[in-house]
């Protein structure tokens, strides 16, 4: 597992508000319906491009920092899970086990010296474990998606990813 940290330059309040805008809530109720439709799997691809314009869906969050607050600690820190089932379902058919990593743990917190930063584990590295190479080449994509999120919320993308894409 290879953990990544960036330091993002801004406001944690101004950050997790880009991010927030560049990785949508999953539309349960769009998906629910599809469910309940029969859709076809085209039409579940489709409304995941348009619900996940960067390549990913936040698919729940929390703010931790009010709870910890209880404990006296100041410093603040949000968790999402983000991922996309499209890209999903190409490594579940090897293992639906891969579930225990998709969606992508991330968060975004501040240290202790008030700097702001975005943290996630490598996709590939994750996904690597399951040593198939079906369910590696969608850890593969998913480094690719995230260098590309990345470089749309002008963060420096991790060489560890820029060799991906």
């Amino acid at each position: 597992m290879n953990r990544l940290a960036i330091a993002v330059g801004k406001p944690l309040d101004d950050f997790r508000a880009q991010y927030e805008q560049s990785v949508p809530e999953y539309d349960a109720e769009r998906f629910e319906r599809l469910v309940a439709d029969g859709a076809t799997w085209d039409t579940v691809l489709e409304a995941t491009k348009e619900n996940a314009p960067h390549g990913f869906i936040i698919y729940w969050s929390y703010d931790f920092s009010r709870l910890m607050q209880l404990a006296g600690h100041r410093l603040r820190c949000v968790e999402y899970l983000m991922g996309n089932h499209a890209v999903a379902q190409t490594m579940y058919r090897h293992d639906p086990a891969i579930m225990l990593y998709a969606p992508l743990r991330t968060a975004i917190y501040e240290d202790a010296e008030g700097e702001t930063w975005f943290a996630v584990d490598q996709p590939r590295t994750r996904f690597a474990s399951f040593g198939d190479p079906g369910i590696t080449q969608g850890g593969v994509e998913l480094d690719r998606r995230l260098a590309a999120l990345l470089g749309h919320l002008g963060l420096p993308v991790p060489d560890v990813l820029a060799a991906q894409t």
